[in-house]
């Protein structure tokens, strides 16, 4: 039987149920697994000596080895942050090997979908949680009520990586559960979603103002905050006349308001770096941040500028992280965002025995055919075993291995740069993820 190689670029938080899921298919499947990233450790851990897979310490942002690693591979895997995805895929182009990603479909690699095509290649992106669980439950759905003539006129999609409540011990009620970068600068840019047939713009420098309560049967009341461009995947997901489509994050009650104030301190862009940044404290840092006036406390000074008051959740919430404190900054010519990530670490780190939680919830408005309104409302909630074995990594990991799986197997057909929105792909991984314990609860009315 001929062997598959599988190349894994990136041993991170994301990385353990994917490889897990893959080694232990491996020897049935003929596969070999080699895992890669820059710290051998993070590799050595994941594979655990399995007799199926290979660990390697490689940069790769050296071109000459990453070329050499995706040349001998049939199928690669990319788990690099968003910003290297196009390194690869490049590479995949020119040595012709299929790409899977669980990030957003960048522009550039977007571009890149009639050569892919011509060579008879797939480019699988958006297959991990958000985006990727999302798309397979929601088209499901959408493909369900357009097999019973229904026309749908609102769809509204929701998901948080959040700590589980009996785990939660921070007023903020988070935890890092993913990647610590992408929650700090999470919100950057323009949000973008389609409400009552008017389309909506949003900056960044309002998504955390422009939050709705949304309630998860089962896993209680949450803010969303719009994600990205809703009004994109309206062509993507064929309901084109829709009049309401909206994306958005879950948080906690409080968390907003609460992060809106590191935005307007200009807490969170990563534009430039603080030259003196080691030699001073956290609040020289904000003081220098602030606009000059004289005679006010630190603390009016920051309340007029967040707009909060003194005696609010949201700005006891920002004390509480100690950005306003003398303590000493330990990072050296960084970026008030590097900053707040390096502070927010400490204090948002996940215990040992930590569970994480992931909630998502869909609702769905529809004309049914006899002229009647119809509503459908799907919820996931996934909680972890523990700080290692976080919901987060297996909402990202699972769907894309069961997709991996599913084309070496020869089930998928699809070329092309794609997203999971086909019913060869969603059914067959949906079936898969309930066996795992990935569970949509659906109630109709």
């Amino acid at each position: 039987m001929n062997i598959k190689k599988i190349l894994i670029l990136g041993a991170g938080r994301s990385s353990f149920y994917l490889i897990n899921y893959l080694l232990e298919n491996a020897d049935k499947e003929n596969w070999l697994v080699t895992v890669v990233d820059k710290t051998i450790q993070l590799a050595n851990e994941k594979t655990n000596n399995h007799p199926c897979s290979t660990a390697l310490g490689v940069d790769i942002l050296k071109p000459e080895q990453r070329y050499h690693l995706v040349s001998d591979s049939d199928i690669v895997i990319s788990l690099l942050p968003p910003d290297l995805h196009f390194l690869v895929a490049t590479d995949c182009l020119e040595l012709k090997k299929h790409l899977f990603t669980a990030s957003y479909i960048s522009p550039e690699i977007q571009r890149l979908n009639e050569p892919v095509e011509k060579n008879n290649l797939l480019f699988m992106n958006e297959i991990g949680l958000d985006p990727g669980i999302d798309h397979i439950s929601a088209i499901k759905i959408i493909h369900k009520i357009k097999a019973k003539n229904g026309k749908l006129i609102s769809f509204k999609s929701y998901c948080g990586g959040l700590i589980a409540p009996e785990c939660n011990d921070n007023p903020w009620n988070y935890k890092f559960t993913w990647n610590p970068r992408n929650v700090i600068l999470a919100g950057q840019g323009t949000a973008k979603y389609l409400l009552n047939g008017k389309y909506k713009y949003v900056p960044y420098n309002r998504i955390f103002t422009n939050s709705e309560i949304v309630e998860v049967e089962g896993a209680g009341t949450y803010e969303a905050y719009p994600n990205r461009d809703s009004i994109g995947y309206r062509k993507i997901y064929g309901i084109e006349d829709i009049s309401t489509m909206l994306r958005g994050t879950l948080r906690s009650p409080d968390f907003c308001n609460s992060w809106d104030i590191f935005i307007k301190l200009g807490l969170t862009d990563d534009s430039y770096q603080i030259e003196n940044s080691k030699n001073m404290s956290y609040k020289e840092l904000i003081e220098s941040l602030l606009p000059h006036s004289q005679g006010k406390t630190l603390s009016e000074k920051i309340c007029s500028v967040a707009n909060v008051a003194a005696d609010s959740t949201a700005y006891k919430n920002f004390l509480w992280t100690g950005i306003a404190s003398d303590e000493k900054i330990p990072l050296e010519k960084a970026s008030p965002a590097m900053i707040l990530q390096n502070l927010l670490e400490s204090k948002w780190k996940m215990n040992p025995n930590d569970k994480d939680m992931v909630v998502m919830h869909h609702e769905f408005s529809y004309i049914n055919s006899n002229g009647n309104q119809k509503h459908i409302s799907s919820s996931l909630v996934v909680k972890g075993e523990n700080s290692q074995l976080t919901a987060m990594a297996k909402t990202v990991g699972l769907p894309l291995a069961i997709t991996v799986k599913l084309f070496l197997q020869g089930k998928i057909s699809l070329r092309g740069v794609r997203i999971p929105v086909y019913k060869e792909i969603y059914l067959p991984v949906l079936n898969e993820l309930e066996k795992n314990g990935i569970i949509f609860s659906e109630t109709e009315g």
